[in-house]
């Protein structure tokens, strides 16, 4: 189905209901065994990154360096409460596949984090990424201090500005404080952990995001 008849279907149907009770998601993290829920240790930060499949972009930030405390998967940005993956793949709960980072900003700066996120995809495809074809596939950040969505919105300014040099069109990302997240399933979590050999479409543009304070 092409997705503006997937879009219109979903809208013409309406949300999803919420459903009672979250998904289990499991306890602690496969590859560094940290605990996946909060409370987080005194002194980290948590952003949420929608960036196409969230698998190989759940990768990219655990692989960023020990500062980052624990990564997970899930939904956010939609209607529909505790959402399963065949809910958000209706296109009628709204959510987008995102990233929870938690992470030491003493040990690893925002900048760094939003330099691996601009770079790690193509953040002009709309509702798309690649050949992952749907609005969960949309490109987003949701921040969670005003210091962050004002560091994201200037990254956001300079990077548009190397992508237009290089030809490409206008950057698509919703910047926006953080809504309310749900964790993905189980086997979602940390998955090209547990499965080496896993699907990854994640790619970029190949344009270098402009290093620096707030992305100057």
């Amino acid at each position: 189905m092409a997705l503006f008849d997937k879009l219109d279907l979903a809208r013409m149907l309406g949300p999803l209901p919420d459903r009672a009770a979250p998904v289990a998601h499991g306890a602690r993290h496969f590859v560094n065994g940290q605990p996946l829920d909060p409370p987080f240790p005194v002194g980290t930060e948590d952003v949420f990154f929608g960036m196409g499949c969230f698998w190989g972009a759940e990768r990219k930030f655990w692989q960023a360096g020990d500062g980052v405390h624990v990564t997970a998967v899930g939904y956010a940005g939609g209607t529909t409460r505790n959402a399963t993956y065949e809910d958000v793949c209706t296109g009628r709960t709204g959510h987008a596949e995102v990233v929870r980072v938690v992470y030491f900003p003493a040990a690893l700066s925002f900048d760094s984090l939003l330099k691996l996120f601009w770079e790690s995809h193509d953040p002009t495809q709309g509702m798309r990424q690649g050949n992952d074809v749907g609005t969960q596939y949309r490109s987003a950040i949701y921040t969670t201090t005003p210091a962050q969505r004002a560091a994201a919105e200037a990254s956001r300014a300079a990077y548009q500005r190397v992508l237009t040099d290089a030809g490409y069109g206008a950057i698509t990302t919703q910047i926006a404080p953080a809504p309310p997240f749900f964790y993905a399933e189980a086997y979602h979590q940390q998955y090209l952990a547990k499965n080496p050999g896993g699907y990854c479409g994640l790619g970029g543009t190949g344009v270098a995001c402009p290093a620096g304070p707030l992305g100057a």
